[in-house]
């Protein structure tokens, strides 16, 4: 079983851009959402009844296969700066930041799959690979999935399906994200009239870290709104086709530029390099902007010092919560705006190419 240091010293496997169509599609994540059965949920439930889910949890996960040695973290007030980079991470959303006592994460090897225990739900099971990967995703959580409901009995309803603290998750309770790099839709204003289309396809459009997050340096993610009246394999097959159609746009967006103004972008793009490569000072927005310059400039062959998988590891490891855990304090604005820039010039000449 790993430390919470060790995890922290390697990127998400999501990041290492081996999956399929890496250069558009960063990642794929298939997520679960379960409740037990006779406990009120979570945004319910008293202090006793969450640690007893909690404890319930983690005894299914060690008898199992999946997450028997996995990293586990026990969740309290004192944890803030985990909190952080667990949401940094994507494996817990935006609302672990203010849980009281009671919760818990489970982290299996490389991040690959993971158990949040009392977010929202009882329980998030999730899968994370890298590329577009619906199917592969939704088949290992399936699975993991089938393996604590041996020990866990969950709240399930012959005509809803599975029970759950939102009303837009009761059914499967699976939702299906793709975190895609459309910059090529963005640069040509084309990127509001295609997500438009997408909504009226019944699938969600969200920025980097999720719901309420903003969609900076042209990184969205993609997912089902929906999750009652269709099978999981329908609904992972349906955001599979509809982020296909995605790639192809941009793609294609990305093609027409390079054309247009080649000399232009490829200019653009080495002046991103060179500010990640000798600013002093980069703030989280400007790093986002910058990045997805030089990921742009990568994948179109304008780049070819620096590999894929550090560009995407530089999402992750240059946020706030990283950066402060790395500080070992809380360093502040300025602070912080000046390790971000120092980590991005050690990580660019630490995954240059040979």
């Amino acid at each position: 079983m790993e430390t919470f240091e060790q995890m922290l010293a390697t990127p998400p496997s999501w990041l290492d851009a081996s999956g399929p169509i890496s250069n558009v599609v960063l990642s794929t994540r298939v997520r679960l959402a379960r409740n037990l059965e006779g406990v009120p949920f979570p945004m319910r439930a008293g202090s006793s009844d969450l640690e007893r889910v909690r404890d319930r949890a983690l005894a299914a996960a060690s008898a199992g296969n999946y997450l028997a040695n996995a990293l586990v973290l026990i969740v309290d007030e004192k944890a803030q700066s985990r909190r952080q980079i667990l949401v940094e991470r994507h494996l817990t959303g935006r609302e672990f930041l203010g849980a009281g006592p009671g919760r818990a994460v489970i982290i299996g090897d490389g991040e690959l799959v993971s158990a949040v225990i009392n977010e929202e739900d009882h329980l998030r099971l999730a899968c994370i690979k890298s590329g577009l990967m619906p199917m592969d995703a939704w088949r290992l959580v399936e699975r993991l999935d089938t393996e604590l409901e041996q020990n866990l009995h969950y709240a399930y309803s012959s005509d809803w399906g599975y029970l759950t603290s939102c009303p837009t998750n009761v059914g499967t309770g699976m939702r299906v994200s793709v975190l895609m790099h459309l910059v090529g839709l963005v640069r040509s204003n084309r990127i509001a009239q295609v997500l438009g289309s997408i909504s009226k396809l019944g699938l969600s459009v969200r920025g980097f870290y999720g719901e309420k997050s903003a969609a900076l340096g042209g990184f969205f993610q993609v997912s089902n709104q929906m999750t009652l009246g269709q099978s999981e394999d329908d609904i992972a097959y349906t955001v599979e086709r509809v982020a296909g159609q995605l790639v192809s746009l941009e793609l294609e967006a990305r093609s027409e530029l390079t054309k247009k103004g080649g000399h232009r972008i490829e200019d653009e793009v080495h002046r991103a390099y060179g500010i990640l490569t000798s600013a002093r000072i980069i703030s989280s927005d400007e790093m986002m902007a910058l990045c997805s310059s030089l990921r742009f400039g990568i994948t179109e062959g304008f780049i070819d010092s620096v590999n894929l998988a550090t560009a995407n590891g530089l999402l992750v490891s240059t946020q706030p919560g990283h950066l402060k855990h790395f500080d070992g304090r809380d360093p502040g604005p300025d602070r912080r705006d000046r390790i971000r820039a120092d980590l991005i010039r050690r990580e660019l000449a630490s995954g240059s190419r040979a």
